[in-house]
């Protein structure tokens, strides 16, 4: 089976500190920025929330510390292909790689698509997705990094499942 590897390029780009929390930071604020907006209209307001929902204020509070954990994760994976000696480390980090793109463009995307295109079933089915490709993820990088990348990833993983619940929430409650 041939392995799966992430671009050279990509590669290079989490290897420097700065860019690998950077590019996640970066993309949250490109995605959430028209957030701000939304949530002040009667369409948002008007929503019946699921129990538990914090205040609107925490979310642009807890995803930026979230992006910059995530970043840092995926630069400790690819620093740890360097000293990884073992063929199924290798692969583990580099799958776990491959997965850290795929899950960014997953998050990248749930914000317009639930609160831009306001398709709260679409936004469901991304924000599973995102929580199963975070848990494997964070699985995958556990062992070649030693738990470094899973003391970095355990909050990302719980608020992926929060924010998956309270998108159900949303979209159960919010049915037509």
């Amino acid at each position: 089976m041939p392995q799966l590897a992430v671009p050279s390029i990509m590669l290079e780009a989490v290897r420097n500190p700065i860019f690998a929390v950077g590019l996640p930071l970066t993309l949250g604020w490109a995605s959430g920025f028209p957030t701000a907006k939304v949530v002040r209209e009667p369409w948002y307001q008007n929503l019946n929330a699921p129990p538990g929902r914090p205040p609107r204020q925490v979310f642009p509070v807890v995803w930026p510390i979230l992006y910059a954990s995530m970043g840092y994760a995926a630069h400790v994976a690819a620093k740890s292909l360097e000293t990884t000696i073992t063929p199924s480390g290798r692969d583990a980090l580099n799958t776990g790689l491959v997965i850290y793109y795929g899950q960014l463009a997953l998050n990248f995307a749930w914000s317009p698509t639930f609160f831009g295109a306001k398709q709260m079933g679409y936004a469901l089915a991304d924000s599973a997705a995102l929580l199963g490709s975070v848990l494997y993820m964070t699985k995958l990088w556990d062992g070649p990094t030693r738990g470094q990348t899973t003391i970095l990833l355990a909050p990302y993983c719980l608020w992926a499942a929060f924010a998956t619940y309270l998108n159900g929430g949303y979209w159960y409650l919010n049915r037509v």
